[in-house]
C-alpha cells in the first residue's frame, strides 16, 4: 500500500483552484496570508486588504483588464474592488462574509497575475 498523505496535503496552485462560499468559514490568519502572498509577489496586504497596482499603456489596454477582470469575476462569483484610470487599475480583495481575507481572495489574485502573464 502506497503512503499518499504527503500528497493530499499539497494544495494546487492558486490559478487552479476556484472559489466557493466562505460564510461559514474565519478569516486566514496572518501566517496562512504570508504563505499565500508567497505566490503573488506583486500583491500587498495594506490594511487587511490584499491590493495591486496594474499599469498599462493606454486606456484601452486598462479597459480590456477592466473587462477581463470582471469575467473572472463573475465566474468565480467574487467581486474586487476596482479603481480604474487612464492607464493603471488598483484591485483590491476582501472577502466580507469572513470579516478579512480568504483563500478565494488570493485566487482570484493569482487568475488576474496569469491573465497578463498570457499576454
Amino acid at each position: 500500500m502506497v503512503d499518499t498523505s504527503a500528497e493530499d496535503t499539497i494544495a494546487p496552485p492558486l490559478t487552479l483552484r476556484h472559489c466557493r462560499p466562505r460564510a461559514r468559514e474565519a478569516a486566514l490568519s496572518a501566517e496562512m496570508i504570508a504563505v499565500l502572498l508567497e505566490e503573488l509577489p506583486e500583491w500587498r496586504v495594506e490594511g487587511g486588504v490584499l491590493t495591486r497596482l496594474f499599469a498599462f499603456g493606454d486606456y484601452r489596454e486598462t479597459i480590456a483588464f477592466v473587462n477581463a477582470s470582471a469575467w473572472i469575476s463573475q465566474r468565480e462569483d467574487h467581486h474586487p474592488e476596482l479603481h480604474v484610470g487612464y492607464n493603471r487599475c488598483q484591485v483590491q480583495y476582501v472577502t466580507h462574509e469572513v470579516g478579512g481575507l480568504s483563500e478565494n481572495d488570493f485566487i482570484c489574485a493569482a487568475m488576474l497575475d496569469a491573465l497578463l502573464a498570457r499576454g
